[in-house]
């Protein structure tokens, strides 16, 4: 019974049912990664062993009967999380040779919930990038086009459910991470409410792994299908206390169950980059669809944050994390030459720049204004469930692995805007810790998959993972690449 392009569910589903074996599950993953990942290179560490003993594993326990949520089923987790005995280098060649003793939280419940771990899937060098490469594992090209990005940085994940390997994957966002690899491979991601999954073990290489969470980041799944996503919540979320259980937390309840039910707020247009062409149709068409459908959909609000502000204060914010970590004589000098860029100089190239050099006070500020966009969220959502918008300005980008990404450029319509600017559409979401759900939602004139955030209210992660679920069955969802099927 071939299950290469099954959902999770279907996957589970299959094995209870005795129409296949774990260990038949796991050969149909690891030829297919044979025969394709030579030109993909998605799955850069591997534990064929411990796989292997795990599905036999499985298959011994469904033969006694044993029902655990993802008994047999082969999962595969972004390099960045530790998997104990398996490399973790975030892509540096420092860390080559470094493996942790340990399971991050969420690859431990992983294996409680009974799924086999095959291995990691590639990132970019510290996970700052769009893309997946690294002097370590090379570069991971996008299924539909080997020429571009998979996205990043859990751009080996996405590959790794575009080309059929898995049907589950972990990854994680600060700056788009999930939500941009779904939309250039066409999958599902869920970047869910901060801190509604534990990040313990998703830790540079050689740092211990405390149970704290990092400012503006999250970890989260990655799937073929949104139904697969509200499985794996409910699997993964919960305190860092090493009980998985996300009803424990007393999530609302989705806000609708039916598509027509919906108070949705739609954005195509950023006042820091425009959105392309191709995006904002297969946004509108969707839009459309929600009104034949009966939804309530409007296309402006006086509710709405100030999104150039939204993507200020997100800058002071992120980049002061990145700022934390320069040498003290390179942290003077960048001090000293973003004192010289005149004050009335307000570009996002020019934020970022001081966001880097941050004072204590400057983050202050930041923070203030996010708890004044907590509450303008706060109230918009009592008048709309969900807001859609883009995730990106493009599809997936051709790979630039130029040295400076201050110096890339990003085509949008035939007019080049800088690389970095593609942060704008991911700040929505994570400046104030919202839940957002990236669904596919159609195809470019070039056959690439275009992909659409649902950002809905903090802690209601189950209105935007039902909404994606409505977007699927009402408009299509994952399309395997041309010749992978």
């Amino acid at each position: 019974m071939a299950l290469t392009y099954a959902t999770l569910r279907e996957q589970i589903a299959a094995l209870q049912a005795k129409k296949i074996s774990a260990q038949e599950l796991l050969d149909e993953s690891l030829t297919r990664i044979a025969a394709r990942d030579g030109q993909i290179n998605a799955v850069i560490a591997r534990d064929l062993d411990g796989a292997r003993s795990a599905a036999r594993e499985a298959d011994r326990a469904l033969s006694r009967g044993e029902r655990k949520p993802l008994l047999g089923v082969p999962v595969s987790v972004k390099e960045s999380f530790n998997v104990a005995g398996l490399p973790t280098t975030w892509g540096s060649p420092a860390a080559r040779d470094w493996r942790p003793t340990e399971d991050a939280v969420l690859v431990s419940r992983l294996r409680t919930a009974g799924a086999t771990v095959i291995g990691k899937t590639n990132v970019p060098l510290f996970l700052g990038d769009w893309q997946a490469y690294n002097e370590v594992y090379g570069t991971t090209n996008n299924p539909f086009d080997l020429g571009r990005s998979p996205g990043g940085s859990s751009g080996g994940a996405a590959a790794a459910l575009a080309a059929g390997y898995v049907a589950l994957e972990l990854g994680s966002d600060i700056g788009g991470s999930l939500r941009v690899p779904a939309h250039f491979c066409g999958v599902f991601a869920h970047k869910p409410t901060f801190a509604l999954l534990p990040s313990r073990g998703h830790t540079p290489p050689m740092m211990p792994a405390l149970p704290t969470e990092l400012d503006l980041a999250v970890v989260g799944p990655m799937a073929r299908s949104a139904a697969d996503l509200s499985l794996a919540i409910e699997l993964l979320a919960g305190p860092d206390d090493g009980q998985a259980i996300a009803y424990s937390l007393k999530l609302p309840p989705p806000r609708a169950e039916r598509l027509g039910d919906f108070r949705v707020l739609v954005l195509d247009s950023h006042p820091q980059i425009p959105t392309s062409t191709a995006v904002r149709a297969a946004i509108d068409a969707i839009a459309q669809g929600l009104e034949k459908a009966g939804a309530k959909v409007a296309r402006v609000s006086p509710l709405l944050p100030d999104l150039a502000q939204v993507m200020r204060s997100f800058t002071t914010l992120l980049m002061s994390i990145f700022g934390a970590d320069i040498p003290q004589s390179d942290f003077d000098a960048l001090k000293q030459m973003i004192a010289g860029i005149p004050a009335q100089v307000d570009t996002l190239d020019a934020q970022r720049g001081r966001g880097l050099v941050a004072s204590h006070r400057d983050w202050i500020k930041a923070d203030r204004a996010r708890n004044g966009f907590n509450a303008q969220w706060r109230e918009l959502f009592r008048t709309f469930d969900v807001v859609l918008c883009p995730v990106t300005p493009t599809p997936a980008f051709p790979h630039d692995h130029s040295a400076d990404q201050r110096t890339r450029t990003l085509s949008i319509d035939g007019t080049q805007h800088p690389y970095q600017d593609q942060l704008t559409w991911p700040s929505l979401a994570t400046l104030s810790g919202l839940p957002a759900t990236a669904a596919p939602i159609g195809r470019s004139p070039e056959g690439l998959p275009i992909g659409m955030q649902i950002i809905g209210p903090a802690l209601e992660d189950r209105t935007t993972l039902r909404f994606a679920e409505l977007i699927e069955e009402h408009f299509g969802g994952f399309t395997p690449p041309p010749g992978f099927a």
